[in-house]
């Protein structure tokens, strides 16, 4: 049995435009020996969508590795924790093999991070379903939304470790006008994605709705964004490089950097921000 004893602790503030609007993350700096049992506790009592264990990593290649838990379980990936974690490992001191890069071990395998001029950025992983969502889903959702189902103008299975499937719809006010009502999709785990008109700063407004883990609306959401932007990226409908906008409906302003590379490797990055500094007794 793990000993008792007070370990560093910060929480961290993910992809935000300004104090407290990103998204939070509670990250225990040491959770070496501890049980699942009591990662699993402590995520619950920290009340955030996300807390995350940093541990050493079980391979050369990787520099930390880090344990993910929401406040029902664990998750193999999240991108918010991701950024999150690479902060605070190298706020406590954590040197990169290689400098300005770091290789994260999760549940997924490895994830490379790299500095990105005063940001963090994560390599997205590869989604593991792709394809459309069934149309009987895709009416539970419109009824779930307050919308026509000829609203969904796009759909797509988006899963890169959470489980994320998205629908877009015209236009990014439609999807800040959302009300929905998530008694009715229960085991969802769904964005909902609308396009700006040209010329803002943002391209998209993205929303993340996902009960099933908890949480009603997540205020900021890097896996849902990464595998969303894998997808407009490959179907032709964004840019290489382009931002979007979440957490305006929950009090949050959440900017996401994506950019992709010529050997089709696309980067999801952020500002992140230590605002939380302490210790916590396991």
């Amino acid at each position: 049995m793990a000993v008792t004893r007070d370990r560093g602790f910060v929480q961290v503030d993910v992809f935000g435009t300004g104090t407290c609007l990103g998204n939070a993350l509670a990250v225990v700096l040491d959770g070496d020996g501890l049980a699942e049992q009591d990662m699993a506790r402590l995520a619950r009592w920290t009340n955030l969508s996300e807390t995350a264990f940093l541990l050493p990593p079980t391979t050369s290649q990787a520099d930390y590795r880090v344990r993910i838990f929401t406040r029902v379980g664990e998750l193999p990936f999240a991108g918010h924790p991701t950024l999150g974690a690479a902060h605070a490992w190298l706020e406590s001191g954590g040197a990169p093999r290689s400098a300005g890069r770091l290789v994260q071990e999760c549940g997924v395998g490895l994830v490379e991070v790299r500095e990105d001029g005063g940001a963090l950025a994560f390599a997205a992983p590869p989604t593991l379903r792709g394809g459309p969502l069934d149309e009987a889903y895709l009416a539970a959702l419109a009824s779930a939304f307050g919308i026509e189902r000829d609203q969904i103008v796009a759909h797509q299975w988006v899963d890169n470790g959470p489980g994320w499937a998205v629908v877009r719809l015209s236009s990014a006010d439609e999807v800040l006008g959302i009300e929905p009502d998530l008694s009715k999709i229960p085991t969802a785990k769904i964005g909902v994605l609308g396009a700006y008109p040209e010329g803002g700063e943002h391209a998209f407004e993205i929303r993340a709705f996902a009960p099933a883990m908890g949480v009603a609306e997540d205020p900021v959401t890097g896996s849902l964004n990464a595998a969303v932007a894998q997808w407009l990226i490959r179907a032709g409908e964004a840019p290489s490089s382009f931002r979007v906008s979440q957490g305006a409906r929950v009090g949050r302003a959440g900017s996401i950097r994506v950019s992709a590379e010529p050997d089709g490797t696309v980067w999801v990055g952020g500002v992140c921000a230590t605002l939380i500094q302490g210790s916590v007794t396991l």
